[in-house]
């Protein structure tokens, strides 16, 4: 005891307590008296000012961030530490750069480090040996533990006995998990691999189950650990269902990897899952029973892998909505690159090196439109025969949806009825004078009767809108289809995602390269035959949404004669649309214009050439417009009209002739019929 001086009592004392996780705080609690205790035996030796540090309870000291220990060294380093109390060295640090860090400063600061054994004094060269061995043991003592616990859990894993967690719908029993007797948690589970197999993608499943209102048991947390709590799914939900290998009826230990990093100065811990099954550690099929086999597990994996936009070289990218057909499934035959779908007058589709400068001139990009006409027509031939059979399973899935929903509601209903004739027997069990205890009960019973009363109105809602059984019209007419599934693609209910779905199904990819003018395809089907198609390629600037050559030509005739707003007013007046089926506007007529190096109209021109318009012949003959309209309708004025709609031209040298002078002199001095009828009957009959 000679190591303390009236130096260290000077100080302050500190008493650093830690445990390694939140269960050995929680439960082993002999060891945090003793340590609390050394604030008692600080006291005896001398130190009047005892502090306990105790942030890092359920902090390892195996590396990380610990904010107790740094507290503890700066006040090291502050000079205001006398002795530090510790049980031992491990509780100090786990490691060795913590630990010869904290000797190191008490050695220059002159502070003790003192545990149940003793009194130590960094400063001095023996007892720095002593501490060094202390540490380096300490050290060793937990590699040495990790090691055997991982052992020992290895070989639990490895016989499939090791069950640390249970997913939903299945329960531990001993060594072993079987499925939840619950029927409703096992519909539920079912319910969702059912769906995905129909829709193809987890984004699908969670609109679909949101929308139906489909709730799905979860684990309860807290005072209801033990029970299933049912609730609307998130995503998160759904993909760990459909990525848990438990559901195949398997045993998986060693998923996940980790790799260790530094950041900030900080030990890091990353972990991630291995994509690979055979990469893991343990894998027992046939473990216990599953929901679905190992194949449909190993199809899904690769069909969310699938849907991966942008994540993956090989992965098509999850159905989108688009007007294109083939998204996904065409490969560059020069790069390998995935094509990318563009978008703008129409749609094409372009190699993602076409986007690089430097590989414009090797890659490839061309319209859509046929070429996914193309493919169609290809595997529609192939799809001929099963026309009929896909008829009949349609025939008998009609109301399929309508069925799931109806199944989760009657068995969400046969549980809330047994809940609440469970609340109902305990309130009939309370003593009824003890009106606290019978409130409670007397409250519950009312919950439950309120969620039976909710599920039996939601259930015959749906029964009131259920949908009615086939006809036997609407079954001739599907069987129909079946033998012409050309009709069925281009009927109106096919909707563009229906129809890349059916692609995708017998299409694997399609690899495609330009050939002079030509699309040079090879179809990859899938079970591993190959069709080879050769498509004609628009030319460049050729595509559906080109003008016709008549409305170029009209409108190069009318250029000379009016300006594009009132060009516009004619093209709408002939019934004629612009390539999108829309009507035209002068922005439009300009644009078609400049793209066919139309000149714009000028002012005069027409007079230049002498020509005249209807109003304008009416004004040089004084009479009116619809005079000079029958003039030329009777041929005594010669006119030319481009379309209908369109104005008359008329040549002011026609307007001099001698017959067209006498026939206008004729019209004005004419007078003007009357409208009374008997005046009109007059004049007959006195003809």
């Amino acid at each position: 005891m000679t190591r303390i001086t009236p130096e260290h009592l000077a100080r302050d004392a500190v008493v650093y307590v830690r445990q390694s996780s939140a269960f050995q705080v929680t439960h082993n609690l002999e060891s945090q008296r003793r340590q609390y205790g050394l604030a008692d035996r600080a006291k005896q030796l001398g130190w009047a000012d005892v502090e306990v540090i105790d942030d890092d309870l359920g902090r390892s000291g195996g590396g990380g961030r610990r904010p107790g220990f740094e507290k503890l060294l700066a006040g090291i380093c502050e000079g205001r530490v006398g002795a530090v109390f510790s049980l031992e060295a491990s509780r100090l640090a786990r490691n060795g750069r913590d630990w010869h860090t904290l000797l190191e400063f008490c050695g220059i600061v002159g502070t003790l480090l003192v545990d149940e054994e003793g009194v130590y004094d960094p400063a001095m060269p023996n007892d720095r040996l002593l501490l060094g061995m202390k540490g380096t043991i300490s050290e060793m003592e937990g590699s040495v533990f990790r090691q055997r616990s991982r052992e020992a859990i290895r070989q639990k894993a490895r016989r499939g006995e090791l069950l640390l967690t249970v997913a939903v719908g299945y329960v531990k029993q001993d060594d072993r998990i079987e499925k939840d007797p619950d029927t409703r948690v096992q519909e539920a589970i079912s319910l969702v691999f059912r769906k995905f197999a129909e829709l193809q993608t987890v984004r699908q499943v969670l609109v679909w189950c949101r929308q139906e209102q489909i709730r799905l048991p979860f684990a309860g947390q807290g005072k209801h650990a033990d029970r299933i709590v049912w609730r609307l799914p998130v995503y998160p939900t759904l993909h760990h269902i459909l990525r848990n290998p438990v559901y195949a009826g398997a045993y998986v230990f060693g998923r996940r990897t980790g790799r260790v990093a530094i950041e900030y100065g900080q030990k890091r811990v990353v972990r991630t899952i291995r994509q690979d099954w055979r990469e893991w550690e343990v894998l027992i099929r046939d473990h216990h029973e599953g929901y679905i086999s190992w194949d449909e597990f190993e199809r899904n994996q690769k069909l969310i892998a699938d849907n991966s936009n942008g994540k993956r070289f090989m992965s098509r990218g999850a159905v989108r909505s688009g007007e294109a057909l083939l998204p996904g499934l065409f490969r560059c035959g020069r790069c390998g690159k995935k094509l990318h779908v563009r978008y703008g007058q129409g749609y094409g589709y372009a190699c993602a090196g076409a986007f690089n400068q430097q590989a414009a001139a090797l890659c490839i990009s061309f319209g859509g439109v046929r070429v996914d006409r193309a493919v169609a027509r290809e595997v529609l031939e192939r799809l001929q025969p099963l026309g009929v059979e896909a008829a009949l399973q349609a025939i008998d899935t009609h109301g399929q949806q309508h069925s799931d929903k109806r199944a989760q509601l009657e068995l969400a209903l046969q549980q809330a009825r047994y809940e609440a004739h469970k609340a109902q027997r305990q309130y009939d069990a309370a003593d009824p004078d003890n009106r606290l205890v019978a409130g409670e009960l007397e409250r519950r019973w009312n919950e439950r009767l309120i969620d039976v009363a909710n599920l039996e109105m939601e259930l015959e809602s749906l029964s009131a809108t259920s949908q009615p059984a086939l006809s036997e019209t609407d079954r001739t007419r599907l069987m129909a289809l079946g033998h012409d599934l050309a009709r069925a693609w281009d009927s109106p209910g096919a909707t563009i995602e229906t129809r890349k779905k059916i692609i995708r199904t017998v299409v694997e990819e399609i690899v495609v390269d330009v050939v002079d003018d030509k699309l040079a395809l090879i179809i990859h089907w899938r079970g591993g035959d190959h069709t080879k198609l050769a498509v004609k390629k628009n030319r460049v600037g050729q595509n559906r949404y080109t003008t016709d050559h008549d409305v170029i030509d009209l409108v190069r005739i009318l250029a000379r004669q009016m300006p594009d707003q009132t060009i516009a007013a004619v093209l709408n007046r002939s019934g004629k649309k612009t390539p999108h089926g829309k009507g035209w506007t002068r922005t439009a007529v300009c644009s078609l214009r400049n793209r066919n190096k139309i000149a714009i109209y000028r002012d005069g021109e027409r007079s230049e050439r002498g020509e005249a318009t209807l109003e304008e012949a009416a004004t040089a003959l004084a009479v009116s417009s619809s005079t000079i309209r029958r003039l030329i309708l009777d041929g005594t004025i010669p006119a030319s009209q481009h379309c209908p709609g369109a104005p008359w031209i008329i040549q002011h040298a026609d307007l001099e002739l001698d017959d067209v002078r006498w026939k206008a002199d004729e019209r004005r001095a004419r007078r003007p019929a009357s409208d009374e009828r008997q005046e009109n009957w007059l004049e007959k009959s006195t003809t």
